[in-house]
């Protein structure tokens, strides 16, 4: 092994030139960490948007809110649920403006029916098959 002088180890300083290139390179190391810097943050930011924002997606067609339910304070609220004919209701159930309708046909048929206080109307009809 080749013994290596101390006096070769020494920074010597450099030519005018490359001294030139020496600090535009470390101008351009500046810029593009401070490039980076920012395009770091906005990928945070962004996904703290989006995990924050509500998902406000299309409303459904017969929107239904408990907010726009009102029962008016000198009077009860009269509505007129349209059950099928023969209809026997073994179960009933509220929640919001919504009532569930659980019973049976004249055939014997299991249903639920969910009636809307604030449409007036039942919304959905759903028959129930199997034990």
């Amino acid at each position: 092994m080749a013994h290596i002088d101390d006096e070769n180890q020494e920074d010597k300083p450099l030519d005018p030139v490359m001294e030139g290139v020496r600090r535009k390179m470390v101008k351009l190391q500046l810029i593009s960490g401070g490039i980076m810097a920012v395009l770091f943050l906005a990928v945070l930011v962004s996904i703290f948007y989006k995990l924050t924002r509500d998902e406000g997606g299309a409303e459904p067609v017969a929107a239904t809110t408990s907010s726009s339910f009102a029962v008016p304070s000198d009077q009860p609220l009269s509505l007129t649920a349209n059950l099928p004919t023969g209809f026997r209701v073994l179960q009933t159930s509220l929640s919001g403006s919504q009532m569930l309708i659980y019973g049976e046909t004249a055939a014997g048929e299991r249903k639920a029916l969910v009636f809307d206080l604030a449409l007036g109307r039942i919304i959905a009809d759903v028959t129930l098959a199997g034990n």
